[in-house]
This record gives C-alpha cells, structure tokens and sequence, in this order.
C-alpha cells in the first residue's frame, strides 16, 4: 500500500542523510533560528482580522502542494511562496508545507522560504519517521509538525511528540483516522492539545467526512480538533463545524481553484459575505 512505500522510501532517504557534519549544521540553523510561533495560538485564538471567520468557525490551516501519488501534479505553475502569500491576504490562520519530495514534490526549503516571509505558523508536512526530521524541520522554520499515528509504532509516537515539543518547542499535530488510532493518543498522550481527523484511508486514499463525524464524538471537548481532507465546500465546513471541528486542513480544493481568494471566502469566509 502506498503508505508502507513512503515509509520504507522515508527511512532510506534519511539514513543516507545521517551523519555528524549534517547535524552539527542542522544544529547552528537552529541556533540562530527565531523561536516558534504558535500553531495551536493561531487555530485556538481569536480571528486575526475582519476578513477572517467568525470565532464559531473552524480556522483555516491553507497547504501548500505541488503534488500527491493519488493526483501526481496537482499544481503546474507551482509557486509556494506566491501560494502562500495568498492565503495570509485571504485570511488562513496557519500554513501546511509539504516537504517530501519523492511523492509529493515538496521541499525543506520551500518551508523556510516561507517562514522567512509570511507572517504566519506553519506545519511540516512530512512522514516522520527518525530524531533526524525533527531538527531538519526546526531549522527550516517549522512552528508545527505532524505525526501520523499509523506510521508510528507506540514507543515512537510517544518520543517523538516529547522531543517536538519539550526539546525544539513545536507544536504537534496527532493525525488519526480509526478509534484505534484515537484511543492510543487518547491513552498515551493525555495532554496533547490537536488532534488531526485525516478523512482519507492512507491504505487505500478513499476519502469521507464521515471519519470525522463518527471520531469527533470520542475526543474530549478540551482538545482542538481539526478535519483534514476532502473539504471542498461550505457545506462540508458546515457538517465538521457541528461536529466539534475548530480548524480545518484544506489543500486540494485550494491548489486547484482558479481563484484562491474566492475559494478562501466560500470555505471560511463569514456568513453575511455569501
């Protein structure tokens, strides 16, 4: 499945990376590097402007991506920090990156690029699977990261969302998709404050909302929710909304509009504007 293929290419692609000149590299980046800003702040506060959603609607996490091995090339004339410079003006409160770059074609270096310019929080979006990726993501400028459960086993998803958060000051994004999944974070992770709903099967990339209605019920109301994919319209922002849903992921549905900004105020825009 295609899951087990990016998790076995991600390990070989790591390894080959590993070794001290690299890290003590990594190192200084991160030395110099300002501190985080607040990806939960950002999805958990008040909007940051009149053009973003009223506070009952979920803010927008807006990402950024060229490519995915469901679509292949999503986005032909890609331009990450124009994309993403894009979203700030339309009012996301938050920024995706896709950093793989064999299967989606993301880069570490479209993160910083990023950063360095729009004033906004911004998720690694990236299969971690070794120590090496968290320093990787922090000296690209990352304020967040994600850890998908099914690519993790129970030591790993324990130890890697300590390291992120009390060793580099990141926050974590949990992602899940089966009440498995959810009760293993639940269980092992009691004071994780976001828990990701990913709404497409990484085994066989079918995607429902319906993932996040049926897991939303289970999460205690003091966590931040947020739905992840196939989020295409207003409606389907509405049905997470009731849901307990706070912050949407959105991609896809923004990639492929021919006007970001319209599409921006469909999704999360405020009612009197529709």
């Amino acid at each position: 499945m295609i899951l087990d293929k990016i998790l076995e290419h991600k390990k070989r692609e790591v390894k080959d990376k590993k070794n001290a000149r690299y890290l003590a590299a990594l190192k200084t980046k991160i030395r110099d590097a300002p501190a985080p800003i607040g990806f939960y702040q950002a999805l958990a506060g008040p909007p940051r402007s009149t053009t973003s959603p009223t506070v009952e609607s979920p803010r927008l996490i807006a990402e950024v991506k060229k490519a995915s091995p469901s679509r292949g090339v999503i986005c032909e004339n890609f331009d990450p920090l124009k994309i993403a410079q894009t979203y700030h003006e339309y009012g996301a409160a938050a920024l995706s990156v896709l950093t793989d770059r064999e299967f989606f074609q993301g880069s570490l270096d479209h993160l910083r690029a990023i950063r360095e310019k729009v004033p906004l929080p911004a998720l690694n979006k990236e299969f971690m699977v070794d120590e090496l990726q968290f320093y990787e993501a922090r000296a690209h400028l990352a304020d967040a990261v994600l850890l998908i459960v099914a690519a993790l086993d129970r030591v790993q998803l324990v130890d890697f969302y300590h390291l992120a958060r009390q060793e580099f000051g990141l926050d974590v994004l949990l992602e899940v998709h089966h009440e498995r999944e959810l009760d293993l974070v639940l269980e092992r992770l009691p004071g994780a404050r976001i828990i990701g709903i990913n709404n497409r099967d990484l085994t066989t990339f079918v995607t429902t909302l319906d993932v996040t209605l049926r897991l939303a019920t289970r999460i205690p109301k003091d966590k931040l929710i947020v739905s992840e994919s196939g989020i295409f319209t207003r409606d389907d922002v509405r049905r997470v909304a009731e849901a307990g849903v706070r912050a949407i992921l959105v991609g896809e549905s923004l990639m492929t509009a021919k006007d970001v900004g319209a599409k921006i105020k469909e999704l999360i825009g405020r009612e009197e504007e529709e």
